[in-house]
């Protein structure tokens, strides 16, 4: 087949390029800018474009499809071409599921957990040996690309993402997918842009109940009670499988898990992080993986890139960095930080950088989300707002949504990074937490405080 990527250079949009060049494919593509890693891995299989931009005389009838990504515009000029010339034009979770639709689809959906849980599954199958499809949104230790499509496997992983398929076609991609196997880990308002009420949100996560093939299963997380909610409501003919947070406690910073043969340390931490492996289990066992051999391997998992990602520890201090940004995400993750480290100050740093961390009217649903942390701060950038086109919003406005006295706020990059490396980080927790970089972090500077 001869494939065009228009935005081959998403963090997505890349991944598959790989893996269909892999699968033997005639793979071209283009785009406006191209950032690493997307850039070298293009680069090492040739596929990255010669030159940046978009070039209608690539769109050619000779083709047998189009991927379109999400980084390109409606006017987008190959585009436009491809429609004028009548070309089958596939958004990326489409083309996807047109890959995967005599397999048994999984797909881990929700607002929250469904990268790690995906990852959890991905490194149960790859320990044990397993060969199965996937695509997961973040990279993995041991895994090259997050893309692997294959005319063999059985079964394929999925991670569900709710967010808008392609700029021509405006589903929640875990629409698209019509698992076998689903799971949905938890609900919490996101994507103000796209879904602006919070009924107009959990009506796609309905939707996507309604989409699991019949005779299927939703393994859900029974502890969130709107999950619990819609799957008990929905009158699609599938099984209905809860899961709920195991036995652990911490022993001395480690996190131990309580099993049928006693207590087993495990990498990860966090009431959350024990909730997604759960489920986990359950769809592991679902593909063929006893609780035994599903137990040794999630013993050696050390969590998916930007997921509570340790990037520093010494004797009395330790540094994470965390992709949480939306409320929910937020507060888990501050929570589990603490937790782990209880006897310790928690610095836990914010940057509100999605569209909806910076929407004026969504603040609101971040009260309550830093209080575990000792010392909380806030950056966010009044340009970011500005190009988001959005309302401005105040020192003030940030510290009533919060709800707390104390809360430190930084809009210059420059003060932010002066005021953590000033900081003495003995006996102390940093977490940093941000879907940007906060102008320009230096993380490597500040490994050497560590």
């Amino acid at each position: 087949m001869n494939i065009h990527f228009i935005a081959i250079g998403g963090a997505a949009m890349h991944n598959l390029a790989i893996a269909l060049h892999n699968k033997g494919y005639n793979i071209t593509g283009s785009d406006d800018t191209i950032f690493d890693p997307s850039k070298s891995r293009l680069e090492t299989i040739g596929l990255l474009p010669q030159e940046y931009g978009w070039f209608p005389d690539k769109i050619t009838e000779e083709l047998d499809a189009i991927i379109l990504g999400m980084h390109a515009k409606v006017d987008n000029p190959e585009l436009l071409r491809a429609q004028e010339l009548g070309l089958k034009v596939y958004s990326y979770p489409e083309f996807l599921y047109e890959q995967s639709k005599d397999k048994t689809r999984v797909v881990i959906g929700g607002s929250h957990g469904k990268t790690t849980i995906t990852a959890m599954i991905l490194h149960v199958m790859n320990y044990h040996d397993r060969e199965v499809d996937y695509m997961v949104g973040a990279q993995l230790e041991g895994f090259d690309v997050m893309v692997k499509l294959t005319d063999d496997n059985d079964f394929i992983v999925l991670e569900g993402d709710e967010y808008l398929s392609s700029p021509i076609d405006r589903r929640p991609k875990f629409h698209l997918y019509k698992p076998n196997i689903a799971l949905l880990s938890g609900i919490a308002w996101d994507h103000i842009n796209v879904f602006p009420t919070y009924e107009n949100y959990v009506k796609q996560f309905e939707i996507f109940l309604d989409s699991i093939v019949r005779g299927g299963s939703i393994n859900y997380n029974s502890e969130d009670p709107k999950v619990a909610r819609i799957v008990e409501a929905t009158e699609n003919q599938i099984r209905k499988l809860p899961y709920e947070t195991p036995e652990y406690y911490v022993e001395e910073g480690t996190t131990m898990l309580e099993t049928e043969d006693g207590p087993m340390p495990i990498e990860l931490f966090g009431r959350h992080n024990l909730n997604n492996l759960a489920g986990a289990k359950w769809i592991c066992q679902h593909m063929g993986v006893d609780e035994e051999d599903f137990y040794e391997a999630i013993s050696t998992f050390k969590g998916a890139s930007k997921r509570l990602e340790k990037i520093a520890e010494n004797s009395n201090s330790v540094a994470f960095k965390d992709f949480a940004h939306s409320p929910s995400k937020v507060k888990a993750t501050t929570k589990a930080v603490k937790s782990q480290y209880p006897d310790r100050q928690l610095l836990a740093c914010l940057e509100l950088h999605t569209y909806s961390s910076l929407n004026a009217k969504f603040l609101k649903e971040y009260e309550g989300a830093l209080n575990a942390a000792d010392i909380a701060v806030v950056f966010y950038s009044p340009h970011a707002v500005k190009i988001k086109k959005l309302d401005e919003v105040s020192e003030s406005q940030i510290s009533e949504a919060f709800n707390r006295n104390d809360l430190k706020i930084f809009t210059n990059p420059e003060l932010f990074k002066f005021f953590l490396l000033e900081q003495n980080f003995r006996n102390k927790s940093l977490l940093l937490m941000s879907s940007g970089n906060y102008g320009g972090l230096d993380i490597e500077e500040l490994k050497k405080f560590y």
